[in-house]
């Protein structure tokens, strides 16, 4: 129950980022575009943005380092793996879960180190350029994010001593849309015929 949770607040959180993140560069420059016409360059020359960007960098920052916990919890990252699934099964067991242990290691090592420098920031007065935000909370990313995708290697070390079964992510599949029987069919059969014809 509480994994459903954490799972879908990180997949809200993401998606939150990126959207907001889009509209906001997408009101940014129809801002710096609207400001030179003539008619509405008096309502525009009201509106300033300049902090946008900054924003926009802050969100893509998180967005990135939780879409890196979520990239491991579905098998989206990039992997060589053709040597390893040649392995015999035992020791391919034994590669997979050390990978994976290195890569919880690692994470836990950015966590720990992120959330020293963050701690360190807590009594300063840093804050960023343009939001004059309090630094400690722009690079709270570091050791939240990282936490997290640490947390999800272990997860999915876990898993696999436990099944021997690891995410995988299918490019060709899209969440919520089941393709019926025939339509598998009739792309399987439309491959075969381009395969007869190509050259």
């Amino acid at each position: 129950m509480l994994l459903r949770i954490l799972d879908r607040l990180e997949e809200i959180l993401i998606a939150s980022l990126m959207g907001a993140a889009t509209l906001l560069i997408f009101v940014a420059v129809v801002h710096r575009y609207a400001s030179g016409v003539p008619f509405l360059d008096p309502l525009m020359s009201r509106i300033h943005l300049s902090w946008a960007q900054e924003l926009c960098i802050y969100m893509f920052v998180w967005m990135a380092k939780f879409g890196a916990a979520y990239g491991v919890r579905t098998g989206i990252h990039v992997g060589v793996d053709v040597l390893v699934n040649k392995l015999a099964q035992p020791l391919r067991k034994k590669v997979i879960l050390f990978g994976l242990g290195c890569g919880a290691l690692f994470t836990g090592i950015v966590a720990v180190m992120g959330a020293k420098f963050v701690y360190g920031l807590i009594d300063t007065e840093q804050t960023s350029p343009d939001l004059e935000l309090p630094s400690w909370i722009v690079y709270l990313a570091i050791p939240l994010g990282s936490s997290l995708m640490c947390f999800r290697f272990l997860q999915i070390a876990h898993a696999f001593w436990r099944t021997g079964e690891l995410p995988h992510h299918d490019p060709g599949q899209v969440e919520g849309v089941v393709e019926s029987p025939q339509a598998a069919q009739d792309l399987a059969a439309e491959e075969r015929a381009a395969a007869r014809v190509a050259p």
